[in-house]
């Protein structure tokens, strides 16, 4: 998976780094997890402050255009993005944890 910034702009008003960028990739399109870590590695960001708005694939294509927010902390991100958009970003991580435990507990037991 290759990232190529489209364009890049400090927001401000809102504290936070709006980027418009494509991913390109081959097979499966790329989960929202592996965006953010991506992005969040190439703008040297943590991954906490950063939300991947949208990805967005072509029929038959192997690239997406995406948008990402870079906030300056993350109360900014809890005080001004909204709640669904949070929980896109954050319940792909809270489930994958839940499915680490469980393997291990199968394993254990």
């Amino acid at each position: 998976m290759e990232i190529y910034v489209e364009s890049e702009r400090y927001n401000p008003l809102l504290r936070r780094k709006e980027v418009h960028f494509t991913v390109t990739f081959e097979g499966a399109t790329p989960s929202r997890k592996d965006v953010r870590n991506k992005i969040a590695g190439l703008m040297n960001a943590d991954v906490e402050r950063v939300v991947v708005s949208y990805i967005k694939t072509e029929f038959g294509k192997t690239e997406a255009r995406c948008y990402a927010k870079i906030y300056d902390s993350v109360e900014d991100l809890k005080a001004i993005e909204e709640e669904h958009i949070i929980q896109r970003n954050i319940k792909v991580e809270a489930e994958e944890s839940e499915a680490e435990k469980a393997a291990e507990e199968a394993e254990e037991g």
